[in-house]
C-alpha cells in the first residue's frame, strides 16, 4: 500500500470557482481517512485529484514517494468506487469482477483466485452467476466494491458509495467496509457528507469547508475538541448549542483576555434538566420529541421563553411537557469556548 500527500493543492475551475484552497493533508499508509463536509466544500474535488480525474491548478499530489500530479488515472494504481454502481448489465457478477483484470492481461488462474477471494470477503459467492439486474442494491454495491478489491491497488477511493442505499443496507455495508479495511490493511480515502458515517468509519476525519481543511484528527478528538465553531456544529447530532458569552476571568491558553466576546458551546448530551431555579439557567420547554432510547427537548432560555433556543437530550422516562419551566445544569468539564469573531477554539 502507500501513503498520500496533498501539498498546498489548489483547484480553480474555468468559471472562476475555487474548489480547493491550499489543501495540505497527509494520509498514512494503511489509514482509513474520511473527508467530510457539506455539499460544495471540496471533498469530492480533493478525492478526484488523488484519483487523477482532476488536475490541480497548483500544488502536488504524492502517492508513496511518487509525484503523481500529472499522471493519468491508469498510472496511479488506485481503485475508485462511486455513488453509482457502474456495473456492466449484460455481464454476470463473476465477469464484472474479472473485467478489469482481463483488460490488464492478468493470467486466468490469477483472475479466478482474486475473484473467488473477493466474493468470499463480500458474501457474493452465491450470486456470481447472476447479472446486476437480478441483485439487490446492497449486492450491487458490494460487487462495485469487489471490482476494486480484485485489482489490489495501492489506494482505495470511495465517493459517497452508500448514499443510494436505504438505512438498513447503509449500516450493513458500512460494517462490511470497516471489516474489509481491517482485513486488507489498505489505504482508503472515503468521501461523505454524513457526519455519523465519518465518525464511525474513519481512523481519522478531515472536516472540510469552502475548499479548506478545518480540522483533522481521530473521530473522538474532532467530536470532543472541535477546533472551530463550524466543526462544532457540523459534527455531532443534534448539533452543539451555541450561546453568546463573554470571558469574565482568566485567559485561556492561546486565547483572548477576560472581557473578550466569545461563543459558548455545549452539546445537548452535556446538559441536565433539573428543577427550576436549581441549575445554571432556567428555560421554558417548547417541544418534546421522543426518540426511543431518549428524548430530544427544545427549550427557550428564561422563564418566559424569551431567550435563545437550546436543545437537550434527556432519558426517555423524564416527565416533562411543553410550557414547563425547568432548570438546566451544564457539565462544566465539557464546555467549549470559541472566539466570537474568528470562530476559533479558545484553549480548554
Amino acid at each position: 500500500m502507500a501513503s498520500i500527500r496533498l501539498e498546498k493543492v489548489w483547484k480553480t475551475y474555468p468559471n472562476g470557482h475555487i474548489a480547493a484552497r491550499g489543501v495540505d493533508l497527509t494520509i498514512a499508509d494503511g489509514e482509513f481517512m474520511v473527508l467530510v463536509g457539506p455539499s460544495g466544500c471540496g471533498k469530492s474535488t480533493a478525492l478526484r485529484m488523488i484519483a487523477g480525474l482532476e488536475t490541480p491548478s497548483a500544488g502536488r499530489v504524492m502517492i508513496g514517494d511518487r509525484d503523481v500530479t500529472a499522471l493519468p488515472p491508469q498510472e496511479r494504481d488506485v481503485a475508485m468506487v462511486f455513488q453509482s454502481y457502474a456495473l456492466y448489465p449484460h455481464m454476470t457478477v463473476r465477469d464484472n469482477l474479472a473485467f478489469g483484470l482481463r483488460m490488464r492481461g492478468a493470467a486466468p488462474a490469477a483472475i479466478a483466485a482474486r475473484v473467488e477471494g473477493a466474493a468470499r470477503a463480500l458474501g457474493l459467492e452465491s450470486v456470481l452467476g447472476r447479472k446486476p439486474g437480478q441483485l439487490s442494491g446492497g449486492q450491487r454495491q458490494r460487487v462495485a466494491l469487489g471490482r476494486a478489491i480484485v485489482r489490489e491497488p495501492l489506494v482505495f477511493l470511495f465517493d459517497e458509495p452508500l448514499s443510494n442505499l436505504d438505512a438498513k443496507l447503509r449500516l450493513e455495508t458500512r460494517a462490511e467496509l470497516a471489516r474489509l479495511h481491517r482485513r486488507l490493511a489498505a489505504t482508503m480515502v472515503y468521501v461523505t457528507h454524513d457526519q455519523e458515517e465519518a465518525l464511525t468509519l474513519g481512523s481519522r476525519v478531515a472536516v472540510m469547508r469552502e475548499g479548506q481543511v478545518e480540522q483533522v484528527g481521530p473521530p473522538l478528538e474532532v467530536y470532543r475538541r472541535p477546533a472551530t465553531v463550524f466543526v462544532a456544529t457540523f459534527v455531532g447530532s443534534p448539533a452543539m448549542n451555541l450561546l453568546p458569552a463573554d470571558v469574565l476571568a482568566g485567559q485561556p491558553p492561546g486565547g483572548s483576555p477576560f472581557g473578550a466576546a466569545a461563543t459558548l458551546g455545549v452539546r445537548p448530551h452535556d446538559i441536565a434538566v433539573v428543577p427550576a431555579a436549581s441549575g445554571d439557567l432556567d428555560a421554558l420547554v417548547d417541544v418534546v420529541e421522543p426518540r426511543g432510547s431518549e428524548l430530544l427537548v427544545y427549550l427557550r432560555l428564561g422563564r418566559s421563553g424569551g431567550g435563545p433556543e437550546i436543545r437537550v437530550i434527556t432519558p426517555p422516562d423524564l416527565e416533562i411537557a411543553p410550557d414547563d419551566v425547568v432548570g438546566l445544569r451544564f457539565d462544566r468539564e465539557r464546555l467549549h469556548v470559541f472566539e466570537r469573531d474568528t470562530g476559533q477554539r479558545l484553549g480548554s
